[in-house]
């Protein structure tokens, strides 16, 4: 639908409690400045208003967020357009009517309205995904927010074992956040109480956590027995051994939420439709396969080019040209997740897909350090899945290898010989 047949133009200025809301009626030009709670009963009463006031008729609402509160209550009513658009956006155009800067609720609610109204062809409407793509979106995210919290509790871990436990690092196996390296920690917090138990004890642990090579055990009793205190000062000690245990047990609660999470997502996953696509490529696992799905979502008039999602996902760089100098430079105002998702996908692939390694080889022969190589890869895979995802088809590694040897490919010099 175009965004010139809505009958009014609403620009709303999201808040935690109250929201601003400014209303411009199409036909007459009126204007209205109006409070709205976040409240599910003032919300219905407020879009009832807007029923009785234009029957029959959509109405154009622009608000910065594309999730919260405020969306997923709108997202409901049939007779509401929503028009997301990015921070950035309206921050440049409250620059470009007011050089001040000055900012607040009713004045950016405002010039949200009116970049709905002026500008309205240059505006996208947010078409929301089917109910399965949404929620695999949404956990996907939150999973890889888990995750973050994860990683900066393991360093915090590492930082504390550090100063006063160095050798738990070695012997508690190679991720210290795996279950084996926690429970470990619950049962030897310290090199002292490490030492005070028996091998048979320290080798009953290991093949409790299904550690059953006995070469890996015989090396670690050996490191135990040879190592020697890093401090004696018990203030350090004692101190580091509560923020160790409570460190562990939050990372052991995460672990088990990330557990819970996979698990949702691999069942959405196994009815989804388009599930196939994004599972058939190269470094998908089980991971990666459902970012990339909520990537690309369901709806597939939504992006009519592979070069629009490489610009919203920030894989495509910014050229910045006055004059005679030109410059290239990465792509800052982007969604950073969906960024991150090709970025990680580009990296796994380089394991599985000769090709992928050939060209990230390719790169980084002609100067391009790791990132920007990768993010060079990522620029090329984004061409290949929105091109099966568009078609409904699913990846072939021998059809797109015969296709670089068709068209002799300078990524081919570097595939290995067996590839």
């Amino acid at each position: 639908m175009s965004l010139k047949d809505c009958s009014a133009f609403v620009g709303i200025d999201w808040a935690d409690q109250e929201h601003a809301v400014f209303l411009i009626d199409a036909e007459t030009g009126a204007t209205e400045l109006s409070d709205l709670a976040q409240d599910p009963e003032a919300i219905s009463m407020w879009v009832a208003s807007l029923q009785q006031r234009f029957p029959g008729k959509k109405i154009a609402v622009c608000l910065e967020q594309k999730k919260g509160a405020l969306i997923y209550a709108l997202m409901k009513f049939e007779c509401l357009v929503l028009v997301p658009v990015n921070p950035t956006q309206l921050a440049s155009y409250r620059l470009a009517i007011g050089p001040s800067g000055v900012k607040n609720d009713p004045n950016d609610a405002r010039l949200l309205a009116e970049l709905l109204m002026m500008h309205g062809k240059d505006l996208s409407p947010w078409l929301p995904d089917d109910p399965a793509t949404r929620k695999i979106r949404l956990l996907t995210e939150d999973r890889r927010n888990l995750v973050n919290t994860r990683t900066a509790l393991t360093n915090r871990l590492k930082s504390r074992l550090k100063e006063y436990f160095p050798l738990a690092l070695q012997v508690c196996g190679t991720n210290i956040h795996s279950e084996m390296a926690c429970q470990f920690l619950l049962r030897y917090n310290c090199l002292e109480k490490l030492q005070s138990a028996t091998n048979d004890d320290i080798a009953g642990f290991y093949r409790e956590q299904n550690c059953h090579r006995k070469a890996i055990i015989e090396k670690r009793l050996q490191k135990i027995r040879l190592a020697t205190p890093l401090t004696t000062d018990s203030a350090i000690i004692e101190s580091d051994q509560l923020i160790v245990e409570i460190t562990v047990r939050q990372i052991l609660t995460i672990n088990e939420a990330i557990d819970k999470y996979d698990q949702e997502i691999a069942a959405i996953m196994q009815s989804h439709p388009d599930a196939k696509i994004f599972t058939a490529l190269p470094g998908a696992g089980a991971a990666m396969a459902p970012r990339l799905l909520a990537a690309l979502g369901s709806d597939r008039q939504r992006l009519a080019s592979a070069g629009e999602l490489q610009q919203l996902s920030g894989i495509a760089p910014v050229t910045r040209q006055s004059g005679k100098t030109q410059v290239v430079h990465q792509r800052w105002a982007c969604n950073r997740f969906l960024r991150q998702t090709f970025h990680e996908f580009a990296a796994h692939s380089t394991k599985q897909s000769p090709w992928a390694k050939a060209y990230y080889e390719m790169m980084r022969a002609r100067g391009k350090k790791h990132q920007a190589a990768i993010r060079a890869l990522a620029y090329k895979w984004i061409r290949i899945i929105f091109r099966c995802w568009k078609n409904n088809l699913l990846y072939d590694e021998m059809a797109y290898s015969a296709a670089l040897i068709k068209r002799q490919s300078p990524v081919l010099k570097h595939l290995a010989p067996s590839e």
